[in-house]
Formats: C-alpha cells, sequence, structure tokens
C-alpha cells in the first residue's frame, strides 16, 4: 500500500482528530441546546479550514526536510485538492441532510447534536473504506479504470436526474428499524433512547443519526473513488478525507439556509465526478497535472454556485 506515513504520523493524526472531536463535544455540551447562527457556523468553519491548512502546512515542512522541496510541493498540492475536491461534493451530503431534518422534523436546536454523532460515524465508515480501495488499488490497477468508469456514469445520473429527491418514507434502513425497535413518536430533547414504563424506546433521533450515517455511506461511494484519482497515497487520502469530513457539520448550518439559491450546484458537481471519471479512465494514457485538476474542480463548483445566484431557478426548463 502506497504511503508516506509512518507509524507516528499515523497515531499523531489519530490523536489530532480525537482531540478535535473531544473539544468540540466539550464546547457543544457547555452551549447547549441552541440554533447555530450562521456567525457563529461560519466561525467553526474557518477553524476547521485552518486546521486543515495548519496540518496541510506542516506536512510540507516535514516532507521538505526529509525528502526534498519538489516532494513536499507534490505532496501538499495533493492534500490541498483532496481535500477541495471531498469539501466539494460535501456540499450534495449538506442538501440530503436538510431534507433527513425536515422529514423527521427534527427540532433546529437539536440538530447539532445529530450532525456530530454522524461526523463521527462517518469517520470511522470512511477510514475503513479509504483503506480497504488503497488496498484494491495496490493489488489491481484495473480497479481505477472501474473507479472512473463509475464516476463518469454518477456525474451523468446526476446530471440528468439532479432535481430527483429520494423517498425517505420507503428507505429501507427506516423501514427495518422500524420493524425491529420500539420507536417513540416524539423527540425526547437530544436523547437517541428513553425509557417509557420501564421500557427502553429509540426516539426519532436515533433514526436521523442512522440515515445521516448511511447518506455519508452512500456519498463515500462516489467521492472516495474521486480522491483516488488525485493520489494513491493512503495517508494523503484519509487525512484530506477527514479533515473534510470535520467541517461539515458547520458547513451544514452556513449553507442550509441558502440551499435553495444553488440550484445549479448539482450540476457543477456532476460535472466535477465526470471530469475525475476520464482523470482516471486516462490516467495511463495523460496524467492531467494535479494544479489543473484542482483549478478545474474550482471553476466548476464555483461557477456553477455564481450561476445559480445569477439565474433564478423558476427560469430553468
Amino acid at each position: 500500500m502506497e504511503t508516506i506515513g509512518n507509524w507516528w504520523m499515523w497515531a499523531g493524526f489519530t490523536v489530532l482528530v480525537i482531540v478535535a472531536l473531544i473539544v468540540d463535544l466539550l464546547v457543544m455540551r457547555q452551549q447547549g441546546a441552541h440554533k447555530v447562527s450562521f456567525p457563529e457556523a461560519l466561525r467553526w468553519s474557518m477553524i476547521w479550514i485552518a486546521l486543515a491548512l495548519a496540518f496541510n502546512g506542516l506536512l510540507w515542512w516535514y516532507l521538505d526536510g526529509v525528502h526534498g522541496r519538489e516532494f513536499a510541493n507534490v505532496k501538499a498540492l495533493e492534500f490541498l485538492t483532496g481535500y477541495v475536491v471531498e469539501k466539494s461534493l460535501a456540499v450534495d451530503n449538506i442538501f440530503v441532510f436538510l431534507m433527513i431534518f425536515n422529514f423527521f422534523a427534527v427540532p433546529i436546536e437539536h440538530q447539532k447534536r445529530a450532525l456530530i454523532f454522524g461526523v463521527i460515524a462517518a469517520i470511522v465508515l470512511r477510514a475503513l473504506m479509504i483503506l480497504l480501495g488503497a488496498f484494491l488499488i495496490a493489488k489491481f490497477h484495473w480497479v481505477f479504470y472501474i473507479f472512473g468508469a463509475f464516476l463518469l456514469i454518477t456525474g451523468i445520473k446526476m446530471a440528468t436526474g439532479g432535481d430527483e429527491a429520494p423517498d425517505l418514507e420507503q428507505n429501507p434502513v427506516i423501514r427495518w428499524v422500524r420493524k425491529h425497535m420500539k420507536i417513540t413518536s416524539e423527540f425526547d430533547g437530544e436523547k437517541l433512547t428513553t425509557i417509557r414504563n420501564g421500557v427502553r424506546y429509540a426516539t426519532p433521533m436515533l433514526l436521523v443519526v442512522l440515515m445521516i450515517g448511511v447518506t455519508d455511506v452512500i456519498f463515500a461511494v462516489d467521492s472516495i473513488p474521486a480522491i483516488f484519482a488525485i493520489t494513491t497515497d493512503a495517508f494523503i487520502v484519509l487525512t484530506s478525507n477527514v479533515f473534510a469530513i470535520l467541517g461539515l457539520r458547520a458547513m451544514y448550518f452556513m449553507l442550509a439556509d441558502m440551499a435553495d439559491r444553488f440550484h445549479l450546484l448539482n450540476y457543477g458537481l456532476a460535472a466535477v465526478l465526470c471530469f475525475i471519471g476520464i482523470k482516471m479512465l486516462i490516467m495511463d494514457f495523460y496524467k492531467i497535472p494535479i494544479a489543473i485538476s484542482l483549478g478545474v474542480v474550482f471553476v466548476l463548483v464555483a461557477g456553477s454556485m455564481v450561476a445559480s445566484l445569477m439565474i433564478p431557478a423558476k427560469e430553468r426548463s
């Protein structure tokens, strides 16, 4: 398995993530249940982005001293590109999270806790998927072509069916849980379970957390192959992925109220998937430079957001 990470780099990163999550949980506990304002969400987003950039800077500094400037520049750019790709594709998660919260009528002051539980589950599940993907790519080069074709097809389907919303009422996870567990019809604060007449029941909050975790895994099937088109280094793939996920909760509260304004964003994300899919399919014949990939992703995502603000949704056919 290709990686620049040694045991202490993996251990240090793990400790960093655990400490960041503990601080986040402590701050959330101190603040209590409340509606997250846009300024608060913006501050936390800036903190997570700054943490990711600081980590990338330290990684560049270490690699520059050990492997040289050119190698350090390449790996730092791989991390940055992977982070931007994952951050961009995570925007689609946010719109689905909003739909889940609306479907279950989750009080806005309790959405913060549901998201942090979902983030923790996503980190664990994505780590397992990334390590499996890195192993398969190291053993079977042709997996690149499968990933590339999958991303290209997914991008086309997203562009042609971008307005189709999933039917949560028929979701197999929700149906299975409701069939096998006793579930209350109302929330009990932020609790996942509650006691009624001496019997333990699950609350709708547990269903919400499960759906957030399942949704992230579904989207990871798209985003993880996408980052392997940027780099096959397991350490770069995992760290850039995790840092993108850590900022997901703050980004949700920033963009949730503006979801309807970015009605063309789905097409920008679809174009990103198609571009990365093509990049993987032709990589044995021509390797698109990482800097160009970063620029293309930025232009596609930013361009679709700007176009959304300039073109009213009612003008779309």
